[in-house]
């Protein structure tokens, strides 16, 4: 005799065991009369306490939620559980012009009069006390005493039809400046590397908020069912400040959190393999394995329904055994030209391994992937664009690694026809003083720095915003929640209906903010 029961994940059959038997009582059914109520698998004998809170708290439940239904108060299921209409190209609220996004992230705060932001005003006044006018009482972070104007040691030229002032530390990016749309006044609410990480991707400082990649797989599901929605390039050096944070879920469902994958390692992703020394893994005890972790996962389901992370661990598990065949080929760079990774730079050393990451996150574009972070920079005091010592001997190095492979990730996506659906985005976590800290490095500044975008729906050779004479504070902030409201947009997505409710508040990537930048759109 058997019963049949049912699960998230099919039907499946088990057999019709008395109390005895499922209580693991030796005698046989055939040898003792029938338990006159018997269990059928899974289930279990409860106390009377138990019996009365488990009903109680049923029917509370069942009440709570018709309160919260005539108040309008019930989560509205995930996005991307309706599938948009053809005619939106993709996007939830209105047509879409972009696919997928790449996110060029410059970890520690890149400096902007040292690199897109000229302010020949800071030559004028090098060596002078840094006076803005008003009595404002100046303050830096990590200390900046006698808060000496600083000029950029690096050259600047225009370049392109657009007559854009680049630093000679870009030289690559120089060329292309005309497919490039600069947020030159980008503003963070702190100085502070952790928080402003954070507020750079997911919009609030502190943690605990999903990132943008997250909110993009939330809203709009994978483009293949092979690899990742999401996915997170980390510099070789190791994480960026916060560590995993930015690239966290948060409260939408774990699913939709970054998956880490490090190029530069002789296992790119943890775990996708089974070491060469267990040779006791065979098909048979795969299958076995699998067998007994599907009724575990079965039974942890029922005792637990709203628990999203045994769902995001089956389907984890689910995409890694996809991923044991398309990952490697996706990983694998021995099919692209010599060309095409010398454009990338993997033919040098400075350039090596951020231009293999940018031409990995190329590869994973067009293979489906919606939404991939790239990192330059590692968190700690060096090594990255947090630059206090000396500027002109800290900044170079890390630009120049990065330089030529995001050109050629511009350049690349062009050729291949990849641009006309793809966004670009490169930016920081905020930008640096115009006056010294010692003799010859600069402090963070949270009032002014440079992003700028790519691609798809982007009108090249524009700039967007002002910074004042020295590059201290912005004279008209754009925000994160303005950079990401307009990413959404370009995604068909209208960042005021795309929420998730937690907490009891509709939660949304730009807060209670944001406004799409007209200015830079195509």
């Amino acid at each position: 005799m058997a019963s049949q029961a049912r699960s998230k994940r099919g039907t499946f059959w088990t057999p019709s065991l008395s109390m005895g038997e499922w209580r693991g009582e030796g005698a046989c059914a055939s040898c003792r009369p029938p338990h006159p109520n018997p269990l059928s698998p899974g289930e279990r004998e409860f106390s009377r306490r138990e019996l009365l809170l488990r009903f109680g708290s049923g029917f509370g439940g069942l009440a709570l939620a018709h309160l919260l239904g005539q108040s309008d108060l019930l989560a509205e299921p995930p996005a991307a559980s309706t599938p948009a209409p053809a005619d939106l190209n993709g996007g939830l609220h209105h047509p879409a012009k972009v696919k997928r996004v790449v996110q060029l992230f410059m970890n520690g705060g890149a400096s902007p009069m040292d690199t897109f932001d000229y302010k020949p005003r800071l030559a004028e006044l090098h060596g002078q006390t840094f006076d803005p006018g008003g009595n404002v009482k100046l303050e830096s972070v990590t200390g900046s005493p006698g808060f000496k104007v600083l000029k950029s040691p690096f050259e600047f030229k225009q370049h392109g039809q657009c007559g854009r002032w680049v630093s000679s530390v870009f030289p690559h990016l120089a060329t292309c400046v005309d497919d490039l749309a600069f947020l030159t006044s980008m503003s963070s609410k702190t100085n502070v590397h952790g928080p402003a990480s954070y507020m750079q991707n997911t919009g609030f400082v502190l943690p605990g908020f999903p990132c943008m990649g997250a909110w993009f797989s939330y809203a709009l599901g994978s483009l293949t069912d092979n690899l990742p929605t999401f996915v997170v390039l980390p510099d070789a050096k190791g994480l960026p400040y916060n560590n995993q944070g930015n690239f966290s879920a948060g409260f939408l469902p774990v699913k939709h959190q970054g998956t880490i994958i490090r190029p530069h390692l002789a296992n790119p992703i943890a775990d996708l393999f089974p070491p060469k020394t267990a040779a006791f893994i065979t098909p048979e005890s795969e299958r076995e394995g699998h067998a007994l972790l599907a009724e575990a996962n079965r039974a942890h389901e029922e005792q637990w329904p709203g628990d999203s992370r045994l769902e995001a661990r089956i389907a984890s598990y689910e995409l890694a055994a996809k991923m044991q065949l398309s990952a490697p080929e996706a990983l694998d760079l021995a099919g692209e030209t010599a060309q095409t990774q010398s454009l990338y730079g993997l033919d040098e050393k400075p350039t090596e391994a951020f231009g293999r990451n940018c031409l990995i996150a190329r590869r994973l574009l067009e293979r489906g992937v919606r939404f991939v972070q790239v990192w330059s920079g590692a968190a700690g005091a060096t090594g990255n664009w947090d630059n206090h010592g000396n500027i002109s001997s800290e900044l170079p190095p890390i630009a120049l690694s990065t330089d030529k492979p995001c050109a050629a990730l511009v350049k690349d996506l062009k050729a291949r026809g990849l641009f006309e659906d793809t966004l670009v985005i490169w930016t920081t976590e905020f930008g640096r003083m115009p006056f010294s800290q010692g003799t010859a490095g600069r402090d963070h500044n949270a009032g002014t720095f440079v992003s700028w975008v790519a691609g798809a729906g982007i009108k090249g050779g524009v700039a967007y915003g002002e910074s004042d004479e020295w590059a201290w504070k912005s004279l008209k902030p754009t925000w994160c929640y303005d950079l990401h409201a307009t990413s959404l947009h370009l995604m068909g997505i209208d960042h005021t209906k795309l929420t998730f409710r937690f907490n009891g508040a509709n939660r949304r990537l730009t807060d209670v903010h944001g406004q799409v930048i007209d200015e830079i759109l195509a």
